[in-house]
């Protein structure tokens, strides 16, 4: 019986270091993709946007002084009304799902000279991100398209000269695409924001705000996404307005945390098969649990590579019905066809598919195994309760002796 269990656990233990290489081999296989497709990725579709709000700055310098940069002082937008819309389009590359997205933004600013001087003031418009494309793009200064825009450093740079008292209106719209995160910053200090209103439209309900960020001051369900609206009057701060796209379940990770666990679900199998045949005097000789772990293997083996093609969740199903016919069609042999086709398959369906697929639920997973090992504590001792362990050891220790002596 020790000769049998050390056995046992030799075929244990290799097949658990075979998952952990096949686990830490994902692991090296999804960074090394991610770090070359994120770029192609950005490339196609555009980064992480960040849009900064216009600043519009004044020269205080008299006439017969010297103008220069440190003289420019900034001023407060007087109103900011902003819509966008955000529409996500997910993307696969390898074992990874990239959370891109189509942006339609429309801002319209009020600047206004409050001074009691003619002043030309300078609007500069910052682009939120270097490396993206900008599809009809408008600026609009006081009902006027400007049509010869110049860019200085990726910025736009307009002059507009104002009387005292008066206001003018600075629409800027465009169509861009991005990833992972939209947000609008009103700059790096605790900078006033006036009549401010931002509007944003999206078609996913899963919504999530960046840290750092103001959650919006009222919600509104729209069909299959959401309207959410910052309104302020007179505000004071030095956070941003944000928006994460939802991201979808990423094979490549997945796949590794669901190997790295894997070498659980055989202990649990291989401990109540080993206490099932072994009440039921049924012989099962280790040899066979090496190839029943083999098996086991073949499911993670299979599925690592497969996800690269398919949906993760067809992987899954098609993997687990690869790895229970190789093992029923297996110990119906070995035996008999009753006990491959109850008892092993149903073992294998709880300790190795349904095992797997609680890693779909983030977050419920630890307590779902959790639960699963004291349900299979519950069993055996309820199933071995009258066992007498003295005479099922001792007899199969002379069953062995006998053997080896004849």
């Amino acid at each position: 019986m020790g000769k049998r269990i050390f056995a046992i656990s030799f075929i244990y233990a290799c097949t658990a270091l075979g998952w952990i290489i096949l686990a830490g081999t994902t692991i090296v296989r999804t960074r090394t993709q991610d770090v070359k497709l994120r770029d192609a990725v950005g490339q196609l579709w555009g980064t992480k946007q960040i849009q900064q709000a216009p600043l519009v700055y004044y020269n205080p310098a008299r006439a017969g002084q010297t103008k220069t940069q440190e003289t420019m002082e900034r001023l407060a937008l007087d109103a900011s009304n902003i819509k966008v819309d955000l529409k996500l389009d997910h993307r696969k590359k390898g074992l990874l799902w990239y959370s891109t997205y189509h942006v339609v933004f429309s801002g319209e600013y009020r600047i206004i000279n409050n001074s009691d001087q003619p002043r030309e003031m300078l609007l500069d418009f910052k682009f939120p991100a270097k490396g993206a494309v900008y599809d009809n793009f408008r600026f609009v200064v006081a009902g006027r398209e400007i049509q010869d825009i110049k860019l200085k450093s990726g910025n736009i740079t307009k002059a507009i000269q104002l009387s005292p008292g008066q206001s003018e209106n600075v629409e800027i719209s465009y169509e861009s695409q991005g990833l992972d995160e939209w947000s609008y910053d009103f700059g790096l200090n605790v900078n006033p924001v006036r009549n401010f209103s931002l509007v944003l439209n999206t078609d996913f309900e899963d919504i999530d705000f960046p840290a750092q960020s103001i959650s919006p001051t009222h919600k509104e369900r729209t069909g299959n996404g959401w309207k959410l609206t910052w309104q302020y009057t007179n505000l004071f701060t030095g956070v941003k307005i944000g928006m994460i796209t939802p991201r979808k379940l990423n094979p490549g990770p997945w796949v590794s945390r669901v190997t790295a666990a894997a070498p659980v679900s055989l202990f649990l199998f291989f401990f109540l098969l080993f206490v099932f045949t072994t009440v039921k005097k049924i012989k099962i000789h280790p040899m066979n649990y090496f190839f029943i772990g083999t098996a086991f293997f073949s499911f993670h083996l299979l599925l690592a590579y497969l996800v690269d093609h398919i949906s993760i969740h067809l992987a899954f199903w098609i993997c687990s019905l690869v790895s229970i016919f190789l093992v029923v069609s297996y110990m119906r042999l070995v035996i008999g066809r009753r006990l491959a086709f109850i008892e092993i398959a149903l073992l294998q369906l709880v300790y190795l598919v349904f095992f797997s697929y609680t890693f779909f639920f983030e977050g419920y997973t630890g307590l779902a195994i959790t639960i699963l090992c004291i349900a299979t504590l519950f069993v055996v001792m309820q199933f071995t309760a009258k066992v007498d362990w003295d005479k099922v050891f001792v007899k199969s220790d002379a069953a062995a002796d006998n053997k080896a002596a004849g």
